[in-house]
């Protein structure tokens, strides 16, 4: 077989850049992360502001999903309650988010952001205005779990960060 010289190499990664320029901004998400966007977040979507993709990692005994957020996308305020236990982990893979705890100031996200949602605390997630976002949400196991869906996070509050 014939070696392959520079002149192929660079060939064949113009070949992979002009594929990826010609990508639509989903496809290049997704390009970028470990576990595939998912599919849309329909049965939650009443709770989010914007589209937003749901991929179910593990639902055995941690249930881990992959959650991705358009750019401009964001959940509504809402609290994970639990008598015993409980709260949440979201491990920032890719793009830039927001995370906040309702009477505090909104706190920027990055891959390789972990951050800990203690049970009771009323919140909100999602990406920032011009990225998309992934993270993968880690439910902590309780006893007497349930999520309280609150109000939307409104255009005033986001589109001041």
């Amino acid at each position: 077989p014939r070696s392959r010289g520079l002149g192929d190499v660079y060939k064949r990664q113009k070949d992979i850049w002009a594929d990826e320029e010609s990508a639509d901004e989903k496809q290049r998400h997704q390009n970028s992360m470990i576990f595939p966007i998912g599919a849309p977040n329909d049965g939650f979507a009443q709770y989010f502001s914007g589209q937003s993709y749901l991929a179910p990692v593990s639902t055995e005994q941690v249930k881990i999903f992959n959650v991705t957020f358009e750019p401009g996308c964001r959940n509504n305020w809402h609290i994970h309650h639990a008598a015993k236990g409980g709260g949440q982990l979201l491990l920032c893979v890719d793009g830039e988010g927001w995370y906040q705890e309702w009477g505090q100031p909104a706190r920027k996200l990055h891959p390789g952001d972990v951050v800990y949602i203690a049970p009771e605390v009323k919140h909100w997630h999602g990406a920032t205005k011009d990225e998309w976002f992934t993270h993968v949400a880690l439910e902590i196991p309780a006893e007497g779990a349930s999520n309280e869906w609150c109000e939307p996070v409104s255009d005033e509050q986001y589109n001041a960060l």
